[in-house]
């Protein structure tokens, strides 16, 4: 297994979970792409039975051929950042904080970090049917900082995260009290 690059590392600091999105998100925006790469074959398909001498026409070839391939640029843009969005949004469940590494658009990064003895609330929630069926919910961190909640958003199994968060808090407060003799 690969070594994850832990931003700001603290000493004895363990990476106990890495979550990315759920994979139905990733499947959901491939769907869309799908769609939309067969829309302007049904868009042709019509206007070549509307307008048959459409493609013979010494300006209408040009501007089809120059309006498609935009329009395939479009979608191949759509697809990467579908899946850059996906892969490099990340959070980090480490043993003594959680990080939420969001990427927004190709040339910009959150970094944010919450430390366990700062959390106050873990909320993990399922909204609707899909999303019951399919396990996919977000799970909500309440701090009393600036920022007061750290959001893990579309993301499989919300319920163990929030257990695995709960746990290390529990196990940060037992670690701090010292034991009488």
């Amino acid at each position: 297994m690969f070594e994850y690059r832990l931003p700001g590392k603290l000493p004895g600091e363990k990476i106990i979970k890495i979550i990315r999105k759920d994979a139905l998100v990733l499947a959901g925006r491939l769907l869309l792409t799908a769609i939309l790469v067969g829309l302007p074959a049904a868009v042709g398909f019509i206007m070549l039975n509307i307008y048959p001498n459409l493609l013979e026409g010494e300006i209408s070839y040009p501007l089809i051929v120059l309006a498609t391939s935009g329009y395939a640029l479009f979608i191949w843009l759509f697809m990467f950042f579908s899946f850059i969005d996906y892969y490099l949004d990340v959070w980090l469940i480490t043993s003594e904080r959680i990080i939420d590494i969001k990427q927004e658009g190709f040339f910009s990064r959150t970094v944010s970090e919450t430390k366990l003895s700062e959390i106050q609330d873990v909320t993990s929630e399922l909204k609707g049917f899909l999303r019951f069926v399919f396990h996919c919910g977000d799970v909500y961190v309440q701090t009393a900082a600036e920022q007061q909640r750290c959001s893990f958003i579309q993301v499989p199994g919300p319920e163990a995260i929030r257990d695995t968060i709960i746990k290390l808090i529990e196990e940060k407060k037992h670690a701090a009290i010292p034991s009488k003799l």
